[in-house]
């Protein structure tokens, strides 16, 4: 039984390793773009979308499996037409990406949420949906926990998508491709709200994104080393264990799913594995995704 005890211990201490600590912004990220829009106030970096310019920054690093997480409260009132975006994406036309984007909405209306999964330069996988709250009065934290079994979004830690391994079934799966991370806002007026028929009103401008708690728990990789030997940096092995590679992260807990099975029974507006107008034939990955 004391045996057990402090092996339990030890895993939890290799979870939790990392995960309680949060650094600044200047310790993880820099502006990427138009830093004339981007202020600090204490804490809390603010991006401001105008009619002359939006702004984004960008991770110092490259990282490969692990945890991202960003507190974000998103424009308030008419936002319609803007996009706020918190991605990873790893570099070139066949790269690996994962999305947020919060598409912006007119007074009174709910932000929808879109996230997306690119795979060697192939997305064409948006989910949409609603939330259970205003993420305009206040913050909340959206994280991206990514290892080799599975890539989960989570809302406030309520998973809302998982994009499961599914290389035995002859899937790609994004595993050898380190990536930055990234947030941004800009105009997307042609598409973002209601399909582009709802304008941006540069009357209410500047829209300002603000943003705290900038938390990366991940593997972090070198530019200069290949693809091949940080996937094997950043798995573990006899030697080493990464937290992301525990037995109990390789798929939800039964609290988990049903978290999951709840936000798409609720808040679910679109799921790209169910337009058959875009795709006649099922995309494979929804055959198998239990999700």
């Amino acid at each position: 039984m004391v045996k057990m005890s402090l092996i339990f211990s030890l895993f939890v201490g290799l979870l939790m390793v990392g995960l309680v600590s949060s650094a600044k912004f200047d310790d993880l990220y820099q502006t990427s773009w138009a830093f004339n829009h981007v202020q600090y106030d204490g804490d809390t970096l603010k991006l401001n979308l105008d009619n002359y310019s939006g702004a984004g920054f960008a991770s110092k690093s490259k990282y490969l499996f692990g945890k991202v997480s960003i507190q974000i409260k998103l424009v308030g009132g008419d936002s319609a037409g803007t996009v706020t975006a918190f991605y990873m994406s790893s570099d070139g036309p066949n790269h690996n990406e994962f999305d947020f984007e919060f598409l912006g909405n007119t007074t009174g209306e709910p932000y929808l949420v879109q996230t997306n999964v690119y795979v060697n330069g192939v997305g064409n996988r948006e989910q949409r949906l609603d939330l259970w709250f205003d993420p305009t009065k206040e913050f909340h934290t959206y994280s991206l926990l990514w290892n080799q079994r599975q890539v989960v979004f989570l809302v406030d830690e309520t998973p809302i998508r998982v994009h499961t391994n599914l290389e035995h079934k002859g899937i790609p799966f994004p595993k050898d491709q380190a990536m930055g991370v990234y947030s941004s806002i800009w105009n997307a007026d042609d598409w973002a709200t209601q399909g582009g028929r709802v304008k941006t009103d540069w009357s209410h401008a500047p829209f300002v994104a603000s943003y705290k708690g900038f938390e990366i728990d991940a593997c972090e990789c070198p530019a200069s080393v290949a693809g091949a030997d940080n996937a094997k940096k950043c798995s573990s092995s006899a030697e080493k264990r990464f937290w992301w590679d525990e037995p109990t992260l390789s798929e939800l807990n039964v609290h988990q799913s049903h978290q999951l099975m709840w936000v798409r029974a609720n808040h679910l507006i679109y799921d790209y594995c169910t337009d058959t107008s875009r795709f006649p034939a099922i995309p494979t990955e929804c055959v198998h995704h239990r999700h």
